[in-house]
């Protein structure tokens, strides 16, 4: 097997050798100033900025009146001297006026983000010289050069949407999950500088590493659930729940922390007129809340990492009422069992994943924000795929607003993966359909396209941003997968894992980073998967007693799966990955044995995207 395997990747480097990707302007400037390499791993000149936000957040849920103020230390670490600092203010989405993808209700409304007060560096600013342009705000600073720190203090306020939930918002009466509730300074990078693409309700985010500390003030009777670790229990939460929290954190049974006791009598927080939470999250790119008044909260931990014993705690937060919710702990915490010993294989990162039930299928850092769902499949599914982004974007820092499929893709396939081990005998159907119906059609459009040049509402089918954000990239990743055999194939993400985990990843981070752990140079893949148009299309052409021909008749390279059934009404399976491909031709024959007569040969599998099967049968005469 070892000659075997040296061969393949001699022959496939041979094959690959004069296949270079497309590449930017922009993109190669940063490989010439090397701040990016070819090796995949970050340029000699690499840099990237960081903030740490002090933040303190009234929230007053009888007239969803969100007050705060926030101070940021920005250090600014590029080259460049920053004239001009970028925040975004995303509920500004809500504002009249304000660009947007989705429908907002006349209640939801309102004026936006309001800035009240403003300083920088302790010294007061006229908060009208702020430019605000949509969700962006722009503030003119005095020369901040590399090296430099820059300090805000902002004192700010809105009114969160009752209804028209877009990822954020009530829920119900006495339920809110709340995100992007503060001013927060927006990406500078070294390739596009500032990130000013406006947040029109689609595209996703982009947020440096950062360091929260968050005073969360709520009326006595609610509990919150926050990104990060709550540093201050007893002065919030009765001895009663601070006690099954600890337990929680250390056994592996499933304790239910809120109960409806506990619910009835409203016994649950310390009885004060206000109760501050206080969070702490290190080296995180986001920070979410969400309150509730009447939500049980069961929780549960388990071992991520074998070899330090380090544990992570999981819950699900949700209205006792809602009875498809009483799943998604055991849900929840086999995710993080698989993706820590299964796929990807890597320890979960952070001490605890919240699943709160929300109206959105939305992920947070250590947060998600889930409607429920019914059946084992569609909740199991989806919680997967939400807990799934907790290493992409999450703890890779990817660059949602613009490479979407950097993060979906690995979430889709994530949840393809899991499905089968938790529900065995069950096929996660997601997407497949809405991408073998628009494949090849002018929607269509290579996965390299930037995310925010594509159009397309969320979980709706065939549209060019759904289909090249979730199904085209998981194959893509499925397809490398089985070429390389799970083991190289794991080693290679773990390369580009660790490479570049808290960091920003390009593509070409991704792909070079894989070609050089696998030792494979995949870009004729790339190319073809990931820039070049066109769909898959394998076909039966030719079948003689001694061999079959199966042609592509599209551009777009997918295994080949065969199905041989023989007279003795026995069957065999014939599989060939990508591999077969690589060099350029459309057609593979492939032996038939000859032991036995072959009544009927079908062609293809589940995950095996294919525009048309009406020619992937053959029957004998």
């Amino acid at each position: 097997m070892k000659l075997i395997t040296a061969i393949f990747i001699l022959l496939t480097l041979h094959v690959s050798a004069q296949v270079t990707l497309p590449v930017a302007r922009n993109i190669q400037a940063a490989f010439n100033r090397d701040t990016r390499s070819n090796t995949g791993q970050p340029g000699s000149r690499y840099w990237q900025n960081r903030a740490a936000y002090k933040i303190s957040i009234n929230f007053n849920p009888a007239t969803r009146l969100i007050s705060g103020t926030v101070d940021i230390n920005y250090y600014n670490q590029s080259p460049d001297t920053l004239k001009e600092i970028v925040f975004k203010l995303y509920p500004n989405l809500y504002k009249a006026g304000a660009m947007r993808v989705y429908p907002v209700e006349e209640q939801d409304v309102s004026k936006g983000m309001a800035i009240e007060k403003l300083s920088v560096n302790n010294q007061p600013q006229d908060a009208g010289e702020a430019i605000i342009q949509g969700t962006n705000m722009t503030v003119p600073v005095p020369p901040l050069f590399p090296s430099q720190q820059i300090h805000f203090t902002i004192e700010y306020s809105y009114t969160l949407n009752k209804t028209s939930h877009i990822r954020t918002g009530e829920i119900e009466e006495g339920a809110y999950f709340i995100a992007y509730s503060f001013p927060r300074i927006t990406v500078y990078d070294d390739v596009d500088g500032w990130n000013r693409n406006e947040y029109l309700g689609t595209y996703e985010f982009y947020h440096d590493f950062c360091d929260f500390n968050v005073d969360i003030s709520v009326p006595t009777g609610y509990a919150v659930w926050a990104t990060g670790d709550l540093k201050n229990c007893s002065e919030v939460y009765t001895p009663a729940i601070c006690s099954r929290i600890t337990t929680a954190e250390t056994k592996d049974d499933i304790v239910t922390i809120i109960d409806s006791q506990n619910l009835q009598q409203k016994d649950f927080t310390v009885a004060k007129p206000i109760n501050t939470f206080r969070f702490e999250a290190k080296q995180v790119t986001d920070f979410a809340f969400a309150i509730s008044n009447h939500y049980t909260w069961q929780s549960t931990s388990l071992v991520v990492d074998s070899a330090t014993g380090r544990r992570t705690r999981v819950d699900a937060v949700y209205n006792p009422m809602h009875t498809d919710y009483t799943d998604v702990i055991a849900e929840a915490r086999k995710t993080v069992e698989l993706m820590s010993f299964q796929f990807p294989k890597w320890p979960y990162p952070y001490s605890h994943e919240t699943v709160f039930d929300g109206l959105d299928k939305m992920e947070y850092p250590m947060m998600v924000n889930d409607v429920p769902q019914h059946g084992a499949l569609a909740s199991f599914s989806l919680t997967s795929h939400e807990i799934f982004h907790t290493m992409f974007p999450f703890y890779m820092g990817i660059n949602e607003t613009k490479y979407g499929w950097m993060d979906e893709g690995w979430a889709t396939i994530g949840e393809w993966l899991l499905t089968p081990i938790y529900l065995p005998g069950i096929i996660d159907s997601f997407a497949m359909a809405g991408y073998e119906s628009a494949a090849g059609k002018e929607i269509d459009l290579p996965i390299m396209t930037p995310t925010t040049q594509l159009q397309g509402i969320y979980y709706e089918e065939e549209t060019a941003f759904s289909i090249n954000s979730y199904p085209k990239p998981a194959l893509g990743y499925l397809y490398v997968k089985d070429m390389l055999g799970d083991e190289l194939f794991i080693k290679a993400l773990h390369h580009y894992i660790k490479t570049w985990n808290g960091k920003h990843p390009l593509p070409y981070d991704f792909f070079n980073c894989i070609n050089q752990a696998a030792g494979v140079n995949l870009n004729w893949f790339w190319k073809r998967w990931f820039f070049d148009a066109g769909y898959p299309d394998l076909g039966i052409t030719n079948v003689t007693a001694k061999q079959v021909t199966i042609a592509s008749k599209g551009s777009k390279p997918v295994p080949i799966d065969l199905t041989l059934h023989f007279t003795d009404n026995t069957t065999q399976s014939i599989h060939r990955t990508i591999a077969v491909w690589q060099q350029g031709n459309t057609t593979v024959t492939l032996p038939l044995p000859a032991a036995k007569k072959i009544t009927k040969i079908e062609l293809g599998s589940f995950y095996n995207a294919d525009v048309d099967k009406s020619d992937n049968f053959w029957v004998g005469k």
